[in-house]
């Protein structure tokens, strides 16, 4: 197996705090290292590894750390995510374009093997074909964070293109975690909904019951981010992929939590969001990713929530 030295940028975010305990005990604890913003580590996070403080749109504390530590692979997660970033436009461009052309900059000049930044479903728009949506498509979307997402996807083939940097990027879905709530996405509710199912019995959705989007189970996601770091760069035939793990409905979901907790109640009182969730795909084809790269999910929606339920269960009843 060959050995990386690994920067994980957003690190205390949903995916990140993941992906970092992941890669530890793989790689290494000290070879992987986590940087985080502003937002205190988890005990977990902080005991298992290196953990430092960078924002990375200081391109000279992002050079400094690239330097000293002799980085390989860097993962950049750091992000203002969709529903946040319609009520902060500026941020979301700021944060999410800027911090990912120093990545991008540092990245070039310091030789570092592969560079991994998330696109999402966001990078779709109305105009986007919503069923089996392909890889190759119309990208037009109608917000910030989604505007960002098409921006950086074409960054990314920029610096392949002019530089020969491997950049390597991911359509991600809605992702479902039993560990990290997500912060400020449309598609929230499909966390928040297994919390309250169990510590209320109840759910009061932002989205109606007959929205459908596509989604991913952590451990897929995991699974998804190590797979595509690690795949010969000889096998990829294109810098930004479709993944996907299931769709279901807002009701679909609901009906799976009451087959465990039958007396579930949930209503629906749609906000801002459902604008948002209507202007992305319902489902999403990632035959490209699973042809070249091997993907290959393992959960779908009643494995899923069956997982959720139990993990959840009994942390919440510790606490």
């Amino acid at each position: 197996m060959e050995k990386y030295q690994i920067l994980v940028i957003g690190a205390v975010g949903q995916i990140g705090s993941d992906l970092v305990l992941a890669l530890r005990e793989k790689y290494g604890k000290n070879n992987v290292i986590a940087a985080g913003r502003r937002t205190q580590p988890s005990k977990k996070l902080r005991e298992s590894g290196p953990f430092i403080y960078l924002d990375a749109l200081d391109i000279d504390a992002l050079k400094k750390v690239v330097f000293e530590n002799e980085i390989d692979v860097i993962y950049h997660f750091a992000s203002v995510l969709s529903a946040t970033g319609e009520k902060m436009p500026q941020m979301s461009w700021d944060l999410n374009i800027n911090s990912l052309i120093n990545v991008l900059e540092v990245g070039r000049r310091y030789g570092v093997k592969r560079i991994i930044w998330p696109s999402s479903i966001a990078a779709f728009g109305p105009t986007t074909p919503r069923e089996n949506t392909p890889n190759d498509t119309i990208l037009q979307p109608t917000t910030m964070y989604g505007v960002t997402k098409v921006a950086g996807e074409l960054l990314l083939e920029y610096y392949f293109l002019k530089y020969g940097l491997d950049t390597r990027s991911m359509r991600l879905p809605g992702i479902i975690s039993s560990e990290t709530l997500p912060g400020g996405g449309t598609t929230d509710y499909a966390v928040a909904i297994y919390y309250d199912a169990i510590q209320k019995g109840k759910y009061t959705c932002f989205v109606n019951e007959k929205t459908t989007l596509p989604m991913m189970y952590m451990p897929d996601c995991i699974k998804c981010m190590i797979d595509f770091m690690e795949v010969d760069g000889s096998k990829l035939k294109r810098h930004v992929y479709n993944v996907t793990g299931m769709s279901f409905s807002a009701g679909d979901l609901a009906a799976e939590i009451k087959k465990h907790i039958p007396e579930f109640e949930i209503t629906y009182e749609p906000d801002f969001r459902q604008a948002i969730a209507d202007s992305w795909p319902m489902s999403i084809d990632d035959s490209l990713a699973r042809e070249e790269w091997g993907w290959n999910p393992s959960y779908d929606l009643a494995s899923m929530t069956e997982d959720m339920l139990k993990v959840l269960g009994k942390r919440l009843k510790r606490e």
